[in-house]
């Protein structure tokens, strides 16, 4: 863990192994194909040739020559012919032997391109859905850190509806907040109830400093672990549905007073899959509220007010709409 959706240059990618959209000669091509091909170096073509080909769906590895990744996988996707050929299982299976490829080499990181989204058609927001469900899936039960590469963000689109619901929800409750006059939004905070100190405003009210110390709220870090014991998580479950890596996580489990970025601490709240109360908590902990000035919190909120909590889905709207992602 975790996935990462970025737009980036898969033949500069730094990744122990990337992945190739290949055809089934292996010999090259247009698009990343032949990206891929001219920054390896002549070497790649000699290797591929030796591969005797591959057949759709399946995978075969390289050397990277001249790249900067140690090992090309190369994929071969379906090409698209309406959708009812069997294109989708297909597709499935070209990330599925890739990843299985990247694991048997001990590749810790690996980047992949969209596949088959190029010459091959496939429709690029059900290829997404595949390339994440997929990637996933298998990210669930391995360790490893995978980049999932768009080429320009104008050419991604999540679903037509999801993105218009998520749109009319920003406009709903964003525009308001920065069209609302200096006396309305003076309204709003004088008409809004008082809260509540977390402790004694003074010592001697307390009666002793040691009292109102001891009023103070538990950390995120006792948060989230007492949230996790709750649940019946293992530690493991919680951060892989977070999309948090396994190293930061044990550096909140060690320190109860870490403090984590908002991205983090909202990630861990889709993993416990806490209702909206109970998210501004977790955020509170931390140092953080959600905002109605910001587009990320208001998305993130979007899919925590509609129940749905699967971290990939929420970073592809995030990304539809040029936001930073959830964990990592």
């Amino acid at each position: 863990m975790p996935l990462y959706i970025q737009r980036n240059d898969i033949t500069t990618m730094k990744t122990d192994a990337i992945v190739n959209a290949a055809n089934e000669g292996l010999l090259g091509g247009g698009g990343v194909d032949g990206a891929i091909h001219r920054a390896a170096g002549p070497e790649l073509l000699a290797a591929c040739r030796a591969l005797g080909g591959c057949k759709t769906g399946q995978a075969k590895i390289t050397k990277g020559y001249r790249l900067p990744a140690r090992y090309v996988i190369h994929a071969v996707g379906p090409i698209w012919r309406g959708g009812n050929h069997a294109e989708r299982e297909r597709l499935q299976s070209a990330y599925r032997a890739s990843l299985e490829l990247a694991l048997a080499y001990k590749c810790e990181s690996v980047a992949f391109p969209l596949i088959s989204t190029g010459a091959y058609g496939y429709p690029k927001a059900q290829a997404m859905q595949v390339a994440v469900d997929t990637i996933g899936e298998f990210l669930r039960a391995h360790e490893m850190t995978v980049y999932l590469l768009v080429f320009d963000r104008e050419t991604y689109v999540i679903g037509q509806k999801r993105f218009d619901d998520i749109a009319a929800y920003i406009d709903d409750r964003y525009v308001s907040a920065h069209t609302d006059s200096r006396q309305a939004q003076r309204r709003r905070y004088m008409a809004a109830p008082a809260r509540t100190e977390a402790f004694a405003p003074c010592a001697t009210a307390a009666g002793s400093l040691d009292e109102a110390l001891n009023q103070l709220d538990e950390s995120f870090s006792q948060m989230l672990l007492r949230k996790i014991d709750e649940r019946g998580m293992t530690d493991a479950q919680c951060y892989k549905k977070a999309n948090i890596d396994r190293k930061l996580f044990s550096k909140i489990r060690s320190d109860p007073h870490y403090k984590p970025s908002k991205a983090t601490a909202m990630a861990f709240a889709v993993a416990l899959e806490l209702p909206l109360e109970e998210a501004q908590a977790m955020l509170q902990r931390a140092g953080f509220a959600f905002s109605h000035a910001s587009k990320f919190d208001i998305i993130v909120e979007y899919f925590i007010a509609h129940g749905n909590y699967n971290i990939f889905e929420i970073n592809e709207a995030l990304f539809a709409f040029d936001q930073s992602l959830l964990g990592g």
